[in-house]
């Protein structure tokens, strides 16, 4: 008898498969791939990243498990819909999932809160046997050891780097809009040693595509101690080019960013999210100073690390006058890529419940919670001003020009210090991901452009819930 087979979407499109978007992304998440991991071997298994093709509906899988955030809420429900009719069984999961179960359940026939780790083999066998309930619910915090590999062979070859994982779960802030901040979980690290195995769980990858890597923690430096150990074991593993994620206070520790080098670092997702200091505080991101940008991503450069840098527009203490000078500021900060997004007021953070007290959220539609979309009047900035802030500040700071400019002063400063014969091949790999992600980021720009304000009759509408929230995580 076969065994019956379980699609695991990966759901990415918010405005409906008739406006279809498919981004460019270098890297695919991680959610996916790790739920593949977990699934056990009394069933077959296929992964379908909706972020990079679309949905087959007449697939012969025989359980479909959805992945999905808050502003894929509205999609999943019609996803589940058709796979329903088409007598599918439909599993969801995620941290819309996890965050909202009550908001879930009646689109679904199972749906499962909190990480997946302890849960979803479980699950698989109850599903199996034709005895699943409609609700599970995963431990709160659970240990991260013994986890297996993601499934690096199951990522589709759009993206330029299959191997992604990650070593830590939370962040010690407590930055207001952060969804980690719904309900807080402690820090926890995976053991080094479990980490690494991820990372060379690659035998069935082409060779290129084992020697590029990317580490999805929220903050790899929440434990520094942790962090320093862990960059000197990857080290060893003599990674093409290794991409990170921490927090900006993690560049005021030299031996850190020495070691993020030694093991061929050559990009670090950093949130700077503004340059006016008044809206860091605002959202109490304290750990960011505006004074130290340029010296430490400076700092990077000179490593052959590019900083690839979140930032946010209409945050509370934005005004016309920041907009105004924002080109030039970044120019000097020099950041190598930003990615630039409207701030959202995500349902269960304390940045929502201010913005709903105070009534100035005007579209619930949850599928313009993504941060393409203005859902909220801004306190010192029109809609208007934001939007053209965000459109002129995309398509000129990812013109070829600006890209070469920014390329230019990188490659100057990697190559200002140490014997240049040893920067031959960095250069390459440095140029090669400053192109992928200045690609994606110039195609983002060039299709994501909405009105300023959201129609006065949305053509879907999906209230946000305001319901009790359950422990955090994703599946």
């Amino acid at each position: 008898m076969s065994r019956p087979t379980i699609e695991i979407i990966v759901l990415f499109q918010n405005l409906g498969e008739e406006r279809a978007y498919y981004a460019r992304s270098p890297a695919p998440p991680l959610s996916g791939i790790l739920l593949a991991g977990l699934t056990p071997d009394s069933v077959n298994v296929r992964v379908r990243h909706e972020m990079v093709r679309p949905i087959d509906y007449d697939t012969d899988a025989d359980i479909i498990a959805l992945s999905f955030m808050d502003f894929c809420a509205p999609h999943a429900y019609d996803v589940a819909r058709r796979f329903r009719e088409r007598g599918k069984i439909v599993v969801a999961g995620g941290k819309y999932a996890s965050t909202f179960p009550q908001a879930v359940l009646p689109h679904m026939d199972v749906t499962v809160a909190g990480e997946a780790e302890r849960i979803w083999p479980q699950v698989v066998e109850d599903l199996v046997a034709g005895r699943h309930r409609r609700f599970y619910e995963a431990p709160a915090a659970p240990s991260l050891e013994r986890m297996p590999p993601p499934r690096y062979d199951l990522v589709e070859h759009r993206y330029a780097v299959s191997v992604v994982t990650e070593a830590t779960r939370g962040c010690p802030f407590k930055c207001t809009y952060c969804q980690l901040n719904i309900r807080p979980l402690r820090f926890r690290c995976r053991p080094i040693e479990d980490v690494i195995a991820d990372l060379t769980a690659t035998a069935r990858l082409p060779y290129p595509r084992r020697k590029l890597g990317m580490l999805y923690d929220n903050n790899l430096g929440g434990d520094m101690g942790y962090a320093k150990e862990l960059l000197q074991e990857i080290a060893k593993l003599q990674f093409w080019a290794l991409g990170v994620q921490f927090a900006f206070n993690c560049l005021n520790d030299d031996e850190f960013v020495d070691l993020l080098a030694a093991a061929n670092c050559r990009m670090a997702f950093l949130g700077l999210e503004s340059l006016n200091e008044p809206s860091l505080l605002a959202v109490r991101k304290r750990q960011n100073k505006v004074s130290e940008y340029e010296r430490k991503l400076g700092m990077l450069k000179e490593r052959g690390i590019l900083s690839f840098t979140g930032m946010m527009l209409a945050l509370e203490e934005d005004t016309p006058q920041y907009y105004a000078t924002l080109p030039e500021r970044l120019e000097e900060v020099d950041p190598s890529a930003i990615f630039l997004s409207i701030s959202i007021p995500i349902p269960g953070t304390p940045f929502h419940r201010e913005m709903d007290e105070q009534g100035r959220i005007f579209d619930d539609d949850l599928a313009h919670y993504e941060g393409d979309h203005l859902v909220f009047e801004p306190k010192h900035v029109t809609a208007e001003e934001v939007f053209a802030t965000r459109t002129g500040l995309m398509r000129s700071f990812y013109s070829w020009p600006s890209v070469g400019r920014r390329w230019w002063r990188l490659m100057r400063a990697y190559w200002g210090s140490g014997p240049a014969w040893r920067k031959l091949f960095g250069s390459g790999v440095i140029s090669f991901v400053l192109f992928q992600l200045s690609r994606f980021q110039r195609y983002h720009a060039r299709q994501r452009v909405f009105p300023a304000r959201a129609p006065a009759v949305p053509e879907r509408r999906a209230p946000v819930r305001r319901v009790a929230v359950t422990a955090g995580g994703s599946c």
